[in-house]
């Protein structure tokens, strides 16, 4: 009988941007929405430094394997869900590592979002220009 890998499941979000999240212990191999990592973020080293963050805060580099999914936002947003998704994962693989990845702000959700139009107004708002002869 094949033994099974225990799976952490977290999801992240950032602004319209979703990540759900899966860590599997393993050799730090690294798929978004059935991509390579730099496929699909590109050559972009922002991105990879902050979806690493959480690990190495805490120490756990290269020892998990992570497999997501992202829908919505932009790809600083979707890097940025990844991250919030991953440190609570960590959690739930290890209770102990809470403190140091609170005390970073990555279990806190930023929930800054773009504000609507208002009728009467041309955006959130600005109104119209008008003179006062």
């Amino acid at each position: 009988m094949a033994e099974t890998k225990k799976r952490y499941y977290a999801t992240g979000k950032r602004k319209t941007a979703i990540a759900r999240v899966w860590l599997i212990p393993g050799s730090g191999r690294f798929r978004v929405n059935d991509k390579d990592f730099d496929e699909y973020f590109g050559d972009t080293v922002v991105a990879r430094h902050v979806v690493e963050q959480p690990f190495n805060i805490t120490g756990t580099s290269g020892k998990f394997d992570i497999l997501c999914t992202v829908t919505g936002g932009g790809k600083s947003a979707q890097a940025e869900a990844i991250r919030h998704g991953v440190a609570k994962a960590l959690v739930i693989f290890n209770e102990e590592l809470r403190p140091s990845l609170k005390k970073a702000g990555f279990l806190t959700r930023d929930a800054r979002v773009k504000e609507r139009k208002k009728y009467g107004l041309r955006g959130a708002r600005r109104g119209q220009q008008y003179s006062k002869r």
